[in-house]
């Protein structure tokens, strides 16, 4: 199998390069007549090299120490598996262990990027859009239309790459993804706890942590503490890393069959979406305020707060001033007295925000879909946004 690659990088060398079949079908060889020729060689997806020819990384390892010592050509790697990346090529075991220059570890883009590829849609749609795809380039480019035509449309097609694009991207990365799924599945529904997590999955005794640091590795969780707490906080909670991710655990998984068979009615999702949209709605109101944050607040750390049954969505300070934001987040249209009711509890919930008790200035702030005459909360010292001002 190791060959095939090997094949069909020769004949692409040869389809640009006539003279390349003059050589022969060694990587090697290959590189070297590259190295005087172009500036730059990219091998996509390298972990299917790996799994087809273990020797992949000895022969590469030889290519790295004298094909390109001292040439121009720039020999660039890429791999959408982070377990293999790190245990295979990274590793100190690993024969190109210390032989990367660099390394660019690709995020996804900001949500307030996302008008650049969708420059026609409002802003709700935008955040809708985001609940789906994050900012994950590749599932930005596959929404041709409006999310709900465009989503009916995939969840009909029994061939959509929504029914495998997980599996797909899980199979990369575990040997047994079984116990992965369940565990995912049960963060998307809000079981965040380690407790809750384990009673989900129907598992008592089991430890269930090495999972989920495996998770955490692979990116595809991350654990959360209160943001007043250490590292080590028993607090922790753990959440689904990239919204398409919950997308697909949420709405995708336990609806597979009815998918398949061609009976499952888009309004499922429709009906909780908007319930959806709050937590993803955190996540823009915080890349909001980092954007914002010369012209509202001045923070050096932001998080979530939260303490048996009290949870404040955003808590933002300043730990050279000792000034501390409390903000709630609303995914719904808001009236001046609703708006004014969540303010006092959020400002009640603050009292057992334990950070500089005695020495803090407070400020309290409602980020809304719309909010009713804002401009008045505003003059009363508040802090109070919504998607006009995004």
């Amino acid at each position: 199998m190791g060959a095939k690659n090997l094949e069909r990088f020769y004949d692409l060398c040869t389809r640009q390069y006539p003279e390349v079949s003059k050589l022969r079908m060694d990587w090697e060889v290959l590189i070297e007549y590259l190295r005087d020729t172009v500036d730059v060689v990219v091998i996509d997806e390298f972990q299917n090299m790996i799994r087809e020819d273990a020797n992949i990384l000895n022969i590469f390892q030889s290519v790295t120490d004298t094909v390109l010592n001292d040439s121009r050509l720039k020999l660039f790697i890429l791999d959408s598996s982070v377990s293999i990346i790190t245990s295979r090529v990274f590793d100190y075991k690993s024969p190109l262990y210390g032989r990367r220059t660099g390394s660019i570890n690709l995020k996804a883009v900001s949500f307030f990027d996302l008008h650049e590829f969708y420059p026609d849609l409002d802003i709700k749609e935008l955040i809708e859009i985001y609940g789906f795809a994050d900012g994950i380039p590749f599932y930005l480019i596959k929404l041709d239309d409006r999310l709900w035509p465009w989503l009916e449309k995939e969840t009909r097609n029994k061939n959509s790459f929504l029914k495998y694009e997980v599996d797909f991207i899980m199979m990369y990365e575990f040997e047994d993804v079984s116990t992965y799924k369940l565990i995912l599945e049960a963060i998307a529904h809000g079981k965040t706890k380690l407790g809750d997590i384990k009673d989900f999955i129907g598992v008592k005794r089991t430890d269930i942590s090495p999972y989920l640091r495996n998770l955490i590795e692979v990116g595809m969780i991350k654990r959360e503490i209160p943001i007043t707490e250490k590292a080590k906080s028993r607090l922790g909670r753990y959440y689904i890393y990239d919204n398409f991710l919950k997308f697909w655990f949420r709405f995708i998984y336990p609806n597979i069959s009815a998918i398949e068979e061609g009976i499952f009615d888009i309004d499922l999702i429709k009906r909780d979406y908007n319930r959806y949209l709050g937590g993803i709605f955190e996540d823009v109101v915080k890349q909001f305020l980092i954007r914002e944050k010369n012209k509202i607040f001045n923070f050096t750390r932001i998080g979530k707060w939260w303490h048996r049954e009290r949870e404040i969505d955003v808590v933002a300070m300043n730990e050279l001033n000792g000034v501390i934001l409390f903000l709630d987040c609303k995914w719904q249209d808001l009236k001046q007295k609703e708006a004014g009711k969540i303010l006092a509890e959020l400002a009640d919930k603050s009292r057992y925000v334990q950070w500089n008790n005695d020495n803090r200035i407070e400020h309290f702030g409602i980020l809304g879909r719309k909010i009713e005459n804002k401009g008045e909360l505003r003059s009363r010292g508040y802090l109070a946004f919504d998607l006009e001002d995004f």
